[in-house]
């Protein structure tokens, strides 16, 4: 009864989450920012907490929803060139996003010897960047290319790296405070009730 209690539970959290992402990633202002050539994402914040506040297999669910609809997006209404070149590969718009869902449960987990708050903290600042730099990282690996350096105003494709390493401090450095500061806050709210609600 107990095992079919957090399957229940389980897929219950796991639709919630899934609601709340897709939600954001339609509603854009509610799941990124818009700045010129780039987006300033908050989708991650969620994606984090619900691996905090979950585990492992929450925080991919968070993460896999978080990507696929990165990917659609991407095909269906883009909001740049950029995302039309690069984002259509999952390479870029799912992967990452799996990864940082999965590994917010384990670095939060691994550092068990903190304070909650510390832990939640520490785990958003790495996640945060984590994403910032698999995404960056996969388009400079994969799409170092002629038309990717024109859809971001660049000449030549040698600039790219230049250009994404800027990326790295205009926008994942400030996802990365914003996620340091919102984070911690949810979390130890919402694991509050969680507790007395036994959802925790």
């Amino acid at each position: 009864m107990l095992d079919n209690r957090k399957k229940i539970r389980r897929i219950t959290i796991s639709g919630i989450v899934m609601a709340i992402i897709i939600v954001q990633s339609l509603f854009p202002m509610l799941g990124y920012v818009p700045i010129g050539l780039i987006n300033l994402t908050t989708i991650h914040i969620t994606v984090i907490i619900v691996g905090i506040l979950f585990g492992s297999f929450e925080g991919t669910v968070a993460g896999t929803t978080w990507g696929v609809f990165s990917f659609i997006n991407a095909w269906t209404r883009p909001t740049s060139l950029v995302q039309t070149l690069v984002f259509t590969n999952p390479l870029v718009s799912i992967v990452p996003r799996i990864i940082v869902g999965l590994l917010a449960a384990v670095i939060f987990k691994r550092l068990s010897h903190f304070s909650l708050v510390v832990r939640s903290v520490i785990t958003a600042l790495i996640c945060s960047m984590l994403n910032t730099l698999l995404v960056l990282g996969t388009i400079y690996i994969g799409f170092r290319t002629p038309a990717v350096a024109h859809a971001y105003g660049l000449k030549d494709a040698d600039l790219l790296g230049k250009l994404l390493l800027g990326v790295v401090g205009t926008n994942g450095i400030p996802e990365a405070i914003l996620a340091g500061i919102v984070v911690p806050i949810i979390v130890k709210s919402l694991s509050v009730i969680l507790k007395k609600n036994n959802l925790g």
